[in-house]
């Protein structure tokens, strides 16, 4: 690690792979992300994906993530939905917001699994409820829609206005559209479930 760290990946690279071929799970994992990054060793996909692979299926949800995103973007390695519906829903089963969130928009998109607003709904409110910030714009324009749950501006408003309030611009900026269509009843509402969903799943999630 000390020698990752300094950028002498040749070092690392020495001390990492006969760790990650012995099983270990870090080693595999950081022996796969100088396969994606080309640290030490020429950029190749499929090789960070086997290193990733070993990781994940040891259960670590953060390789899973990972793993379930090349899969996804498809930059490096071919593109493979159901893959990566694989390793997201693993990762997502372990509690990891950002999986969450991956995996509800997979199936609000119907990309490696037929769509599925339910489901959508479900792993984005996990998600969101972990102060995911992108999830809770996502969930905000599934109530919006009316997609898996009945169309509701109040709502939709609130994960708006816990989104924006972290730094994500879309969701500021759905927040304005919206407000021109509710009453100042609606608003008044949305503005003090916002500040009860702001302590329930934001603060308790920030560094």
């Amino acid at each position: 690690m000390e020698a990752y760290q300094r950028g002498d990946y040749a070092a690392a690279l020495r001390e990492f792979r006969p760790l990650a071929e012995q099983g270990d799970a870090l080693a595999q994992s950081l022996l796969g992300a100088m396969y994606v990054l080309g640290q030490g060793v020429p950029q190749d996909g499929p090789e960070a994906a086997r290193w990733y692979r070993k990781a994940a299926e040891q259960g670590n949800a953060l390789v899973q993530l990972a793993l379930g995103a090349m899969y996804a973007h498809g930059d490096i390695i071919p593109q493979n939905d159901a893959e990566a519906v694989k390793w997201f829903h693993m990762a997502a089963e372990q509690g990891l917001a950002k999986a969450q969130h991956a995996l509800g928009s997979m199936y609000a998109n119907g990309r490696g699994v037929p769509e599925d607003d339910v489901k959508a709904l479900k792993w984005l409110r996990k998600a969101a409820e972990q102060g995911d910030a992108e999830a809770q714009h996502a969930l905000g324009r599934m109530y919006i829609a009316g997609r898996g749950v009945p169309e509701d501006y109040v709502q939709a408003y609130v994960w708006f206005n816990i989104a924006a309030a972290q730094g994500f611009e879309k969701a500021g900026e759905d927040k304005k559209i919206i407000a021109k269509h509710m009453t100042r009843e609606q608003r008044a509402q949305a503005q003090e479930l916002a500040r009860q969903y702001w302590e329930a799943y934001v603060l308790p999630f920030r560094n």
